[in-house]
């Protein structure tokens, strides 16, 4: 059994969570978000395969 987990909408849903725990962070967390994902398109990990 192969499992697909893709890793852009993981971020953005701890993102959103982690916004809607702390909204004083909001700043850092969309800086943090925005790096991951310009991170993740660059060098196109955009998914993974687990098993």
């Amino acid at each position: 059994m192969n499992m697909h987990l893709a890793l852009a909408p993981l971020v953005s849903l701890l993102a959103g969570i982690l916004i809607l725990v702390v909204p004083r962070l909001l700043n850092y967390i969309v800086a943090v978000y925005l790096i991951v994902i310009g991170l993740i398109g660059l060098f196109g990990t955009g998914s993974m395969r687990l098993g």
